[in-house]
């Protein structure tokens, strides 16, 4: 149990109690959160995961909820937002930014400074810091080819600079989603000259392909599966049949086969229900285990 008095006295920022969870994913489902905190600087965040744990009280660090789907109940938990880690400087080709600085605001932050690398992300609803845990790419890019280094919270609460080799990206994963406990501060980028227009018309046809291919109308969390080697989840949920495919509000959509979409009366059940069965159909079918991409939130 979340003891909110004692938070709010360690004065580390905003708390906001009892949180609608709709409100903070993408897929628009989810209960009630307990309480969410936004922490004002990092010596604020250093003394709220100590409290954290010493009280062994379960926590979750919140980027724009695009990959997270929370339960239809309560989240007894402390959730933690990094709004406020949203400084920018750039200096020559190279960009450093704070966690919770919003993805697609980047982007175009760098277009308008004729800097080039990371138009892939343009279409990427999520913040830099949750971009980086997950790996965040598109268009055969992702944040390992453009990253110099990373600021990172180590779980013993000390803040330390990790280069580009350490951070171990792979293919939607790295360092720090293997290594529960570590939380990106900021991120240094290492971009390249390009004309301000050309990176423009990139980002745009980018939108325009994605609002044809994609079903941006309705809640998602983007692509549910990761592609299998040498192949795409996408086709695999298609071959079976399982294009329109519904459980209560969540649907495989018809447009893309690797989207579940709320339909509008969706509960996080429903999409986790059609998210496993896809799954354990596929297994059967094909042999291949999907890796599921997002994470449910216990």
């Amino acid at each position: 149990m979340v003891k909110v008095k004692e938070l709010k006295q360690l004065k580390v920022g905003k708390i906001i109690e009892n949180i609608d969870l709709k409100k903070y994913t993408t897929y628009k489902v989810g209960g009630t959160g307990r309480v969410l905190v936004i922490p004002k600087d990092i010596k604020s965040l250093i003394k709220l995961m100590d409290y954290i744990k010493k009280n062994d009280v379960k926590y979750k660090v919140l980027g724009n909820g695009s990959n997270l789907i929370f339960p239809d109940g309560l989240y007894d938990g402390i959730l933690i937002k990094l709004d406020d880690f949203n400084n920018i400087d750039i200096k020559g080709t190279t960009i450093t930014v704070g966690a919770g600085y919003n993805l697609i605001k980047l982007c175009m932050v760098a277009a308008k400074n004729s800097l080039a690398g990371i138009e892939f992300a343009s279409g990427i609803p999520g913040t830099v810091g949750g971009a980086i845990y997950m790996n965040a790419g598109a268009y055969k890019s992702d944040m390992g080819y453009i990253v110099k280094s990373v600021k990172v919270l180590t779980p013993e609460g000390e803040v330390k600079t990790f280069s580009n080799k350490e951070m171990d990206f792979h293919y939607r994963t790295s360092f720090i989603q293997k290594n529960p406990g570590y939380i990106c501060l900021e991120v240094t980028y290492k971009l390249y000259r390009g004309k301000k227009e050309s990176i423009l018309e990139v980002i745009n046809d980018r939108k325009k392909r994605r609002l044809e291919s994609q079903p941006l109308e309705y809640p998602s969390a983007g692509s549910v599966f990761r592609n299998p080697d040498n192949n795409f989840a996408g086709k695999l949920i298609e071959d079976l049949g399982y294009k329109g495919k519904k459980i209560g509000g969540a649907m495989v959509s018809t447009k893309h086969a690797n989207f579940v979409i709320n339909t509008g009366s969706a509960k996080a059940e429903d999409i986790k229900k059609l998210i496993l069965e896809i799954q354990e159909k596929v297994k059967e079918k094909y042999g291949i285990e999907l890796k599921i991409e997002q994470e449910f939130v216990e």
